[in-house]
């Protein structure tokens, strides 16, 4: 086992995090409004919650975020039908042309995070993420016992 693999994969990501802020922003946005208007071109139709968790922030905080996002003309929020309560959040016309530069940004940016790696490497690597992916996820769920 390698130990500081953990560390070189957090670096790797706050990495990657970074470059992503840095391009997203000569956009106007936020990393976290980037990462919000991807989430609901790919997972439409969901309530705030859902996006809340997806980018792993308190619902107070993507209330807000979702209020300047709305005011711009990016995200309108609409009644839920099966939860009055709820509401569900849609892209509007106008974010469209963004998702699509935010998604150019993100295709450059795998094509740079891949640069000198085979297509036989690259595709082992997503093999070997998505398990290790699996096993943080399987170790989440499982209780914690104590030792003693």
């Amino acid at each position: 086992m390698i130990p500081e693999l953990g560390y070189r994969m957090a670096d790797n990501s706050r990495l990657l995090r970074r470059l992503f802020d840095a391009r997203v922003r000569d956009l106007g946005l936020t990393a976290v409004q980037a990462r919000l208007l991807l989430a609901l071109d790919r997972n439409p139709r969901c309530n705030q919650g859902f996006y809340a968790e997806r980018l792993e922030v308190e619902p107070i905080t993507l209330t807000r975020i979702v209020d300047r996002m709305e005011s711009a003309g990016w995200i309108e929020r609409k009644a839920d039908p099966d939860d009055r309560r709820a509401r569900i959040l849609h892209l509007t016309r106008k974010a469209r042309s963004i998702v699509a530069q935010v998604e150019a940004i993100v295709d450059r940016l795998v094509h740079e995070m891949v640069a000198g790696l085979t297509r036989p490497e690259q595709e082992q690597l997503g093999e070997l993420l998505d398990r290790i992916g699996a096993n943080l996820a399987t170790a989440r769920d499982l209780p914690e016992i104590a030792h003693g």
